[in-house]
């Protein structure tokens, strides 16, 4: 028979402890005890569920790489989700300062580097004919379509910041909903030929438009920025922080776009006409962050850093 561990006074203390929690809540410890006694030791497998993310890659094709093309993409909207739950905890903390919020930004731009650097998979993993052939498989979808990169630049900045060509004659009070329609990467998603909205367009904007205006609803006084100001109202403001901020700005307006630029030049550059991309969004006027010039904190910059935005970096080459 096995003996019982010897008590002592650590061990006290934590069956203390557990007693007051569930005496608080109206609990009794001893089923608790119980029922730890009945349960089976946690695997890592079990943990994080592997023969259920294994299963969830399921190719449209037979072309070998189209493996590599799905795991990316679904990678990275893991990484997205932990962006998101880093800015949404900067977000709701109730006194925030200066070093949660750099410390918080430290791990985004982390999970950003991640992503840039893990990008060559698409930029050079894929053999260009397998690409161009399954590709085709997935028509009308489109990595234009990932709903939590938009709300990544939602939640970062002024909505007025995401915006294009609003008409001069405009409501300024006018709702988030009207200002929605104007949405930058909306330009993107136009067919090349007829310039109308492509399909790819009108799938996500019947999936998501509303989940995004409350988004930005929500973070209208919380998104990074406004953040950022109530900081530097305070007096509160670190270069630490600008210069997190300036990173995450760079990262996501210039060099991960940048990226994706690249590939699209690999994949789909070809004279004399470039090929479409998937779900026929305009990659080639979309995609150019000096095209854009999109900017979630402009006077964290000069006036000058401002002008060469997406020039900060070496030109993409063809490849």
């Amino acid at each position: 028979m096995t003996s019982l561990p010897p008590s002592t006074p650590d061990l006290s203390d934590k069956l203390r402890q557990l007693s007051e929690k569930f005496a608080a809540m109206g609990q009794d410890m001893a089923s608790y005890l119980e029922g730890l006694l009945q349960a089976d030791y946690l695997t890592y497998w079990d943990y994080i569920h592997l023969e259920t993310l294994l299963s969830l890659q399921s190719p449209r094709t037979a072309y070998p790489d189209e493996l590599i093309f799905i795991t990316y993409h679904q990678s990275t909207e893991l990484y997205f989700k932990l962006i998101l739950h880093e800015i949404s905890q900067i977000a709701g903390r109730s006194a925030i300062d200066a070093r949660f919020f750099t410390e918080r930004m430290q791990r985004i731009n982390r999970y950003f580097s991640i992503l840039e650097h893990s990008y060559e998979v698409m930029v050079e993993g894929m053999e260009k004919e397998q690409f161009l052939a399954f590709r085709m498989a997935l028509l009308p979808s489109s990595g234009f379509q990932s709903v939590q990169f938009r709300e990544i630049e939602i939640v970062s900045t002024d909505f007025v910041r995401l915006l294009t060509g609003v008409p001069a004659g405009i409501d300024p009070e006018a709702s988030l909903r009207e200002l929605y329609e104007f949405m930058y990467w909306k330009q993107g998603a136009t067919e090349l030929a007829t310039q109308q909205k492509t399909l790819t367009l009108k799938q996500f904007e019947a999936a998501y438009s509303d989940r995004i205006v409350r988004l930005a609803e929500t973070y209208r006084d919380r998104n990074l920025w406004q953040i950022f100001l109530k900081l530097q109202a305070a007096g509160e403001v670190t270069d630490d922080l600008i210069a997190q901020l300036r990173e995450y700005d760079h990262r996501v307006n210039v060099r991960w776009k940048l990226m994706h630029l690249r590939s699209a030049v690999r994949y789909l550059h070809k004279d004399p006409d470039d090929i479409k991309a998937t779900g026929g969004t305009n990659w080639q006027k979309y995609l150019p962050p000096v095209s854009q010039q999109r900017i979630f904190f402009p006077a964290l910059w000069t006036e000058a850093e401002r002008q060469d935005w997406g020039r900060l970096i070496p030109e993409v080459r063809n490849g």
